[in-house]
């Protein structure tokens, strides 16, 4: 984005106060079920019934205890009388080792440093399981803690998998999970982080540590903004000659792809066009834009010229498969023909094809539409829900979006841009990343501020889409507003190193959790909470 504006970009129960309890130390592992002590095994068939002689059944005292200190907190938790969970020589995770929940099976027993067993459960255990009775939606959970047992249950893999989070950050933080049960699910289905790794190279080892933190975090998505005019950042076998050094290959990013799934995070690549295209451009002159005077414009290709569709779209069709998930994003913001004041007099050529295929009186945004429309059929017929910035949404004209993508709302300062409550009352859905409170820049420039984990925490929400101010209750539901992310742009990339970055995103990352898990007004104060992520993590 150089020297231009950079884009992009509930817990209603009360948690009860935590008392202090001494981090305990984590029990070994049994070597009656690993065989080779390593706690990542699978053992027999366990005890027949639901106690043993080698696990005793808990003698601390019977007491009601706090809520699990996680991050996200739990949106409802039921307390009763007992001594508390807490792992043990005796312990062991127990989930069937062919289902769909063996992985977060046995990554939590390497976490706990316990084995991972077939079961049958017994008492001190971890035992997972898919339960569609459970009332929550896909990624909700229960987890019940009682009789020296935890059980979390849920309908989906992606629920039992947070409710492990829940367990792990709990123990990490207090030694322990008390007795009782957490109801949990998040408001919002679409929770994550977005990375510049165009003007920026971070490392894969430094993306899939972001990725290892989302997940604990209960984060689901990550976007990976691919390409800009400073570099392209991903190795290609259609178009090798736009590709910089350093970049990241494609067996490194099915790696970070397969973590990310294995914490079900879903990659969504950004690959913006028709502007920001710099990189392209580079190897490509042939299709950049010029005004009427004949100057090249900066980032944009000609969006007259099929030669510039035809790159877009080789990329966009070759990346598909790399990506397996749902979402793909567009880009389409800051094309600067629609930035000048008369865009048909500063391009004739690009009026001209907008009359030639849309009649008279059409314009250059009905070009830009009918490039975005285009572009989207391209990752539609891959199976994708295409996504694009607001400022791509035009408003008028006789070409129209279609309404089938997601709007991402970034900004309501740009030229011509509009309020994020006109495009919910025309129907469209919003993903949240406002730029008042999302956008970490890096050096700060165009009057950017390095956002605060605390002002995140206590005032903004999902609702809150321009500005500080919400939209209203009306249209600030999760059919409306999908969620949030928070979004790492690198416009002065050498600000940063890679490790500052990730340490100054750390607090920011936790309350944005939190308020898309459950955006109701927080019931900890904003050093509790920042301590208890400490803790968690």
């Amino acid at each position: 984005m150089g020297s231009r504006r950079p884009k992009k970009l509930t817990t209603a129960a009360t948690v009860l106060a935590a008392s202090t309890v001494s981090l305990l130390t984590l029990g070994g592992c049994s070597t009656e079920d690993t065989g080779s002590g390593t706690g990542t095994g699978v053992s027999g068939g366990g005890a027949t019934g639901s106690h043993s002689s080698g696990a005793p059944q808990p003698t601390e005292p019977a007491r009601t205890g706090p809520a699990p200190a996680s991050v996200p907190s739990v949106r409802t938790w039921d307390p009763v009388r007992g001594p508390a969970w807490k792992p043990s020589k005796f312990t062991r995770v127990v989930a069937d080792p062919d289902g769909p929940l063996a992985d977060s099976a046995r990554l939590l027993s390497k976490e706990l440093k316990v084995p991972f067993s077939k079961g049958p459960a017994r008492t001190g255990d971890v035992q997972l399981s898919l339960d569609q009775g459970v009332k929550a939606g896909r990624e909700g959970y229960v987890l019940d803690s009682r009789e020296g047992r935890v059980r979390i249950a849920g309908q989906g893999a992606a629920g039992v998998f947070y409710g492990t989070r829940t367990l792990l950050q709990s123990v990490r933080a207090t030694g322990a999970v008390a007795d009782g049960v957490v109801h949990d699910e998040p408001d919002r289905p679409q929770r994550g982080l977005m990375v510049d790794i165009a003007r920026k190279h971070f490392t894969a080892g430094w993306i899939e540590d972001r990725i290892r933190e989302m997940g604990d975090l209960k984060l689901n998505q990550l976007q990976l903004h691919l390409s800009d005019d400073q570099a392209f950042r991903v190795e290609s076998s259609t178009h090798p000659e736009v590709v910089s050094r350093p970049h990241l290959t494609k067996a490194q990013l099915r790696r970070i792809v397969k973590l990310a799934e294995s914490r079900h995070i879903e990659v969504v690549p950004e690959i913006d066009s028709p502007g920001h295209l710099g990189a392209v451009l580079k190897a490509h002159p042939e299709i950049q834009l010029k005004d009427r005077s004949g100057r090249p414009t900066e980032g944009a290709v000609d969006i007259s010229d099929p030669r510039a569709a035809k790159i877009v779209d080789d990329l966009l069709r070759e990346y598909a498969d790399l990506f397996p998930g749902r979402h793909w994003h567009l880009g389409g913001d800051e094309f600067v023909p629609l930035t000048r004041k008369d865009p048909e007099a500063d391009y004739p050529g690009l009026a001209a094809k907008a009359r030639e295929e849309f009649g008279r009186g059409a314009r250059v945004q009905d070009l830009a539409t009918k490039w975005l429309n285009d572009r989207a059929a391209v990752v539609r017929e891959k199976g994708k829900i295409p996504q694009a910035w607001n400022d791509g949404i035009h408003e008028g004209g006789k070409a129209h979006a279609e309404h089938d993508r997601q709007v991402a709302y970034w900004t309501g300062k740009e030229p011509g841009a509009r309020s994020p409550e006109s495009y919910l009352k025309e129907g469209w859905q919003l993903v949240n990343m406002n730029d008042e409170y999302l956008y970490y820049v890096l050096g700060e420039p165009n009057r950017f501020r390095y956002p605060t984990g605390r002002r995140i925490y206590e005032q903004w929400t999902p609702a809150v889409l321009r500005g500080t101010r919400p939209v209203p209750k009306s249209l600030s539901g999760p059919g409306h507003i999908l969620g949030g992310r928070f979004a790492v742009w690198c416009d002065r990339s050498e600000a940063q190193t890679q490790n500052e970055v990730a340490a100054g995103i750390r607090a920011p990352l936790r309350a944005l959790a939190q308020k898309v898990w459950d955006p109701q007004k927080p019931s900890m104060s904003w050093e509790d909470f920042k301590r208890r992520g400490e803790r968690a993590s």
